[in-house]
Order: C-alpha cells, then sequence, then structure tokens
C-alpha cells in the first residue's frame, strides 16, 4: 500500500533516550512579516521584544524573537502552536504581515520529530539512515489548518556534519512503509544550542 502523501512539518514525537516527549516548549516572538505555519523549523531573530512590547496582553520586553527557517540555516527549534488572537482565533498560524505572534517552539536539541520525505530526485534509502539532510518548502503552509508543509529534501543527503536534520530511523507508524513519501524520525543537527556561536 502506498505511503499518504501528506506533509504536515515536523511533529514532535520523543526524545534522543527513546522516552516521550515532555511537551516543554518556550514562548518567543514573531514580529517579522513573514508567515510562519504549525510544524515549522524556526531560527532566532537575533534580537528580543522591546519595552512596551505586548501581544494580547502578554508582556514581550526582552522575549527572545524568531522566524520561519530556510534551508540551510541553523535552528532554534519547531514552531507547534501560536497563542490566540483575540480579534480572530480562526488564524492559528502567523500571518504573512505585520501582526505580532507568540510561538510555542520546542528548543530542546535532543527532541526527535517526525517528517515527510519529499521523495523528489530520489526515494530516502536504508542505507541513508545516520546521514544528514536539510528541509525542503515548496510553497506556504494551509491557511485553513495552519499546518507546515516543509518536508525532508530526500536528495539532499550528507555524510559529512553539516545539514540540518540527522536521520534516525524509519517512523514506525501503522501503514508507514519505505519508498515514496515515507515518514522518517529525525533530530535537529544544526541546533543553536549545540554550538559556541552567539546568534
Amino acid at each position: 500500500m502506498a505511503n499518504v502523501d501528506r506533509p504536515s512539518g515536523l511533529i514532535p514525537v520523543g526524545h534522543l533516550d527513546g522516552s516521550k516527549w515532555n511537551g516543554a516548549v518556550q514562548m518567543f516572538l514573531f514580529d517579522q512579516s513573514n508567515a510562519v505555519y504549525i510544524g515549522d523549523p524556526v531560527k532566532s531573530g537575533g534580537t528580543a521584544g522591546a519595552a512596551g512590547v505586548f501581544v494580547n496582553g502578554i508582556n514581550c520586553e526582552g522575549m527572545p524573537n524568531a522566524d520561519r527557517a530556510a534551508a540551510g540555516n541553523t535552528l532554534v527549534g519547531v514552531v507547534i502552536a501560536f497563542t490566540p488572537l483575540y480579534n480572530d482565533q480562526t488564524v492559528i498560524h502567523k500571518a504573512a504581515d505585520s501582526t505580532k505572534r507568540i510561538g510555542l517552539v520546542v528548543t530542546g536539541p535532543d527532541t526527535v520529530y517526525e517528517v515527510q520525505e519529499d521523495s523528489v530526485g530520489n526515494d530516502i534509502a536504508v542505507t541513508q539512515v545516520g546521514n544528514n539532510f536539510d528541509m525542503i518548502t515548496w510553497a506556504a503552509g494551509s491557511t485553513v489548518s495552519g499546518v507546515s508543509i516543509v518536508e525532508l529534501d530526500s536528495s539532499d543527503s550528507s555524510g559529512t556534519s553539516t545539514a540540518q536534520f540527522r536521520l534516525l530511523r524509519l517512523a514506525p507508524t501503522v501503514g508507514n512503509e519505505l519508498g515514496t513519501n515515507a515518514k522518517w524520525l529525525v533530530y535537529i543537527n544544526e541546533h543553536e544550542f549545540k554550538t559556541t556561536t552567539g546568534v
């Protein structure tokens, strides 16, 4: 049976020691004009909320900011939710405008995520488990569901220390199999908390 082609960004499922994901997140201020969707990998913006900045009643002074990441960026984590907008609670992603949002970001560098491969150029082979891969985004996520369509770039395998994600194994979910649009478990290889270089 063929795998379902349903990219959903990155979904936290556990930790490298085998324990389940514990639900821990950090709040980040998303104050750039880029659209950001649930499951998007994100990077630090290099600054923080100024004095007097509030978002829906939450004081953002000194809160680090973040933005949607691209292939090749060093990552701070994955955004899994945004605090509600008082005036429109149907918008669950960060729209491509100047509206400030507070995002809940999974920042643990040992977090394991499930992600779909894009299968463009080739499918990921079992011999590539342990290799590193970058992400790929074909277009914006869904403005209806708010969900990301980021995938693992299956043709961007690297045996070197570079690339954003380390491939751990095929996701052991019912119906998932090797081949086109397979779901894999990964962790962030190029994580800001693993480097001594500041942002």
